[in-house]
């Protein structure tokens, strides 16, 4: 393991035990702290850095010579040259600074999409922690300029939207978060509305083409990383429960049994879970799924849109060769490729614990298959990789991983981290906001005390957001989009150092030559050449001269 719970060099702990992504494997609204993410909401590029500068040294005690993961994975450096710096550059010194690499990124087939950075949120869907925290969320995303994805079954758990002759006539939630995300938005990002089997039965698609057009980006889904079942939420209330089940959802237990209504009301059931519905379940072949398939992306185009992207979960290699080659055959603009195991909602624990591909080993087969056709002659679907993915040595890793074919790094729970620190900090200084905004404390962590007592003490990044947006409007900016801004920061002055030192100064030229295996087993799963073979023949060559 990379991570330990305690980290005295970065002066940050884990609340619980860390995951592969450095985050707890249990993350919480409530946390005060103090992950590396959690911090670095608040102190941005500082946390790339040792702490107290001037009175220590430091040194490096990760073990990541231990199992296949994306921690065994090491990142290339080189003594000499430079590759992607501006054309108004040059090679010189002066140019050849961390600070002049090019992080833009784009996607899609016909249409490009501009994106400030090579990220992406996770799908934030029907779980309640993302209707609560969405203005952070989705305000921090467009300043920023990456995409955020509108998750499954938002308009069929929302008491307030209305359905007429079986589909969708209104959904105030659904347009309350496109229209929270349109409004900052700078022509880099995008807004992706997803939909499953309830969605497309509802008629989700129908209603975002009506309204909004070519605005969002249309998302099929197949599947995700944290479940091998679709979507679930969990209720508290039984005439909510009611509700969703005559929405035709699954509920668990039966919230219409007189003996399960009992159970309720005596308190011995508490709660109730909502299921999505698999999808594909009358298909027996790959035929039968991929003339499916086009159908549905054709469908959509007839609705109007130009953008169209697909989310497929860690299932087995049939499944990924079939997302790669249909998404591809069918021209989308992207596709989300989301290893095992984790999540933003409700998965069953020991479910997300054992089943489906773990990231590195499904990404690792998704370049695989993407080469085979780029190999052919094919054009080749953009992929964005999910699962696990917190800090910028890992972003940086995925891209290499899978590039020249991945645009995107999608982020679930690190980047959901700033919306609920921000939240909860707004709602101390500002106690009349502390229910609107969903914060959680009643007083500052001595950890944040010690930064400030106001915004602009507390947040690093605090000036930069006003500088964009001006002071007038920074009173409509939630405390939970300057901690995300802040945290971006941080991500992309790690990813621009570290591609520096690969001597690349735009992100396009990322190889699989810029990482290597720290063993021979990772070296023998990913593809990717171990340490000491990389650059090896080379070597021999300069020492036979």
């Amino acid at each position: 393991m990379r991570f330990e719970k305690i980290n005295d060099v970065l002066g940050t702990a884990n609340r619980g035990n860390p995951a592969e992504s450095g985050l707890c494997t249990l993350c919480r609204a409530d946390c005060t702290g103090k992950c590396e993410t959690w911090k670095s909401s608040l102190e941005g590029r500082k946390l790339l850095y040792p702490r107290d500068f001037g009175l220590v040294t430091a040194g490096a005690n990760n073990n990541t010579h231990v199992g296949v993961s994306y921690n065994s994975l090491r990142i290339q450096g080189y003594a000499y040259g430079s590759m992607g710096l501006a054309e108004q550059m040059t090679n010189d010194p002066d140019d050849c600074i961390f600070p002049n690499v090019d992080l833009t990124t784009e996607f899609g087939n016909t249409i490009k999409t501009k994106c400030r950075l090579p990220l992406m949120t996770g799908a934030l869907g029907s779980t309640f922690i993302a209707a609560k925290y969405w203005d952070s969320f989705a305000i921090g995303c467009a300043l920023t300029g990456i995409p955020i994805v509108i998750g499954e079954n938002v308009v069929g758990v929302d008491k307030e939207s209305t359905l007429g002759g079986g589909r969708i006539t209104s959904a105030p939630e659904l347009d309350r978060r496109i229209d929270t995300y349109l409004r900052y938005y700078e022509n880099y990002g995008a807004i992706i509305v997803q939909m499953n089997v309830e969605d497309t039965r509802n008629g989700v698609a129908e209603y975002v083409a009506g309204k909004y057009g070519n605005k969002c980006i249309i998302e099929l889904k197949w599947g995700q990383g944290a479940k091998n079942i679709g979507g679930e939420i969990q209720v508290t209330s039984l005439d909510y429960a009611i509700f969703l089940k005559e929405r035709g959802y699954v509920v668990d237990p039966n919230p219409a049994l007189p003996e399960v209504q009992e159970a309720f009301a005596k308190g011995a059931i508490k709660s109730f879970a909502r299921h999505s519905r698999l999808g594909g379940t009358n298909f027996s072949t790959v035929e039968m799924v991929r003339e499916d398939f086009m159908k549905s992306v054709e469908y959509l185009r007839s609705l109007g849109f130009d953008r169209i992207s697909l989310k497929t979960g860690s299932y087995g290699m049939e499944e990924l060769a079939m997302a790669i080659k249909f998404a591809s055959d069918a021209g989308l603009d992207l596709l989300t490729i989301d290893g095992s195991g984790g999540g933003t909602g409700m998965s069953p624990w020991n479910m997300m614990q054992s089943w489906g591909v773990p990231s590195i080993n499904l990404h690792s087969k998704a370049y695989e298959y993407a080469a085979l056709l780029a190999a052919r002659g094919k054009k080749v679907v953009d992929l964005s990789f999910a699962g696990g993915f917190a800090l910028e040595d890992s972003i940086f890793k995925g891209l290499a991983l899978g590039a020249p074919f991945t645009k995107l790094i999608c982020m679930g729970r690190g980047i959901m981290i700033p919306g609920f620190l921000g939240a909860n900090i707004e709602g101390v200084l500002h106690p009349d906001r502390k229910e609107r905004v969903n914060g959680n404390w009643s007083s500052l962590p001595k950890s944040i005390a010690d930064l400030g007592n106001s915004p602009e003490q507390i947040f690093a990044s605090y000036f930069d957001v006003q500088a964009k947006v001006g002071k007038k409007e920074m009173a409509n900016i939630p405390y939970g989009a300057i901690a995300m801004w802040t945290m971006a920061d941080k991500l992309g002055c790690g990813i621009q150092q570290l591609l520096a030192g690969a001597r690349k100064f735009k992100l396009d030229q990322l190889s699989r030559n810029d990482i290597f295996a720290a063993n021979r087993e990772t070296a023998r799963e990913t593809g990717i050449t171990h340490i000491t073979e990389a650059n090896n023949e080379s070597a021999l060559r300069i020492l036979a001269s």
